[in-house]
């Protein structure tokens, strides 16, 4: 039995279905414009003016990306700002016990004079419900807006990298207006920029 024997059928041409438009992988750095796919298959692009209109969609994120960032740090202020009017956190504990007097200070100088390793308990105030549920909120929208960003960028396109940097240049430029100048002279500035996570 010869399995390459199809019997005269050679010569015939069976139609293949159109797949339609491509994506095209890029893993070096490029420029193209047709046949590109921004993160989905579906976001494919396949004109000039669609990928205009993609690179604004780009920016689009970038600046709202930061406008995350602001509004985590302005949440984390007024929540700080609530508790800190009921009496808690340090400036309430403060009062109370001197920080010569605080068991923590004890046991981290006696740890240091036996090197004996010491465990510190918690540190922080606890957050209301609603409070954590905010703030992980804004965060795990960060967190996902920031991976999506590195996916885009992951394209390697020249054009879709600057519309992310250029977003990300435009939030700040409008979200940041001020600065704390005494916090940035003491390191304590919130110096992350746009990061993965």
């Amino acid at each position: 039995m010869n399995h390459g024997d199809h019997g005269g059928h050679e010569g015939h041409d069976m139609p293949m279905p159109d797949k339609g438009p491509t994506c095209s992988m890029n893993m070096l750095w490029n420029t193209q414009i047709e046949d590109t796919c921004i993160v989905f298959r579906s976001w494919h692009i396949s004109t000039t003016s669609a990928f205009v209109f993609s690179c604004a969609v780009v920016v689009g994120l970038g600046v709202l990306y930061e406008y995350l960032r602001v509004a985590q740090r302005n949440v984390d202020r007024r929540i700080a700002a609530t508790l800190s009017a009921q009496g808690k956190g340090k400036a309430a504990a403060a009062g109370s016990v001197s920080a010569r007097d605080s068991p923590e200070i004890d046991s981290e100088e006696a740890g240091l004079l036996t090197g004996s390793l010491v465990v510190k308990g918690r540190t922080g105030t606890p957050l209301p419900l609603s409070a954590r549920i905010t703030r992980a909120s804004l965060y795990g929208a960060q967190v996902f807006l920031s991976f999506f960003l590195m996916l885009v960028f992951m394209t390697y396109n020249a054009y879709l990298i600057l519309a992310t940097v250029v977003g990300a240049a435009i939030g700040h430029f409008v979200f940041s207006p001020t600065m704390d100048i005494d916090a940035v002279l003491s390191g304590g500035a919130d110096s992350k920029g746009m990061a993965c996570h």
